[in-house]
Order: C-alpha cells, then structure tokens, then sequence
C-alpha cells in the first residue's frame, strides 16, 4: 500500500503565528515603549512626570540653583519649591517664567501649570499646654 500526499488532511493555522518579519504580539518589545504604553493606558502620565520633575530637577534648573532650593510638592499643576533662605526665594521669583519654562520642556505641556516659591519653613517653638500668641521670628523678646 503506497502513501497518496493529495488525500492528507490539510491543516490549518490556528496558532495565529506570523511569517518572517516583526509581529507587535509576538516579538520582544523594548522595555521603555512597553512602560510609555503602559502609564498612557492607565493614565499615569501627570503622577509620571511630577515624579520626573522631582528625579531630574538639578538637571532642570542647574546644579546651582539645585543646591539652594528643592522642589516639595506638585499637585494640580502647581510645583511648590523650597528655597534655603528668603534670600534665594527672592531670586527664584525673579526667575520663574524661566524655570517654568524649563519645567515644561522637560515633562511636557500641561503638566506644571504654575510655580510657588516660599522661603525656608520656621522651627516651632510650642512646648507646653499653654503658649502665648505673637508676630514676629523671636529675634527679639
């Protein structure tokens, strides 16, 4: 008895396989298109770049400014930095249309929509049940 190859059953592609050439399902990916694609399906895009402001901001503003301020808080498009002295909060304010632009070109439009600079924060001095309220830094008493 001789093997006739015409009556074999054909067989069909089920597997979904693709011939030679790139297939998006099937070949590696490169690790940062798969996490671009990732943080715009889950809509991580604001929370990724205030992330990035805080992780690249001596590369933003330059390492001279970065060691007299840092940034604190980002929330609803408003970066909020600190600055080291009133001295250096007023020279921040001076440039802030510069560093916003900075900002902006880094993690996109839309992202920081306003900068609020603020000197260094004041020690508390509250010890005890009572205190007695005053203006002033206690440089003098």
């Amino acid at each position: 008895m001789s093997y006739d190859s015409s009556r074999r059953p054909r067989r069909r592609r089920t597997g979904g396989w693709s011939g030679p050439g790139p297939d998006e399902k099937r070949d590696p990916q490169l690790l940062g298109d798969l996490l671009g694609k990732l943080v715009k399906d889950r809509g991580w895009r604001k929370p990724a770049a205030h992330a990035g402001v805080f992780a690249r901001w001596p590369q933003m503003v330059g390492p001279e400014i970065a060691g007299h301020c840092r940034p604190v808080s980002c929330q609803d498009g408003e970066l909020v930095v600190e600055a080291e002295s009133s001295a250096w909060a007023t020279q921040l304010r001076l440039f802030k249309t510069q560093i916003l632009s900075r900002v902006t070109a880094e993690v996109g439009p839309g992202m920081v929509n306003r900068i609020r600079i603020h000197g260094p924060s004041q020690p508390s001095h509250v010890t005890g049940p009572r205190r007695v309220r005053f203006g002033g830094k206690r440089d003098s008493y």
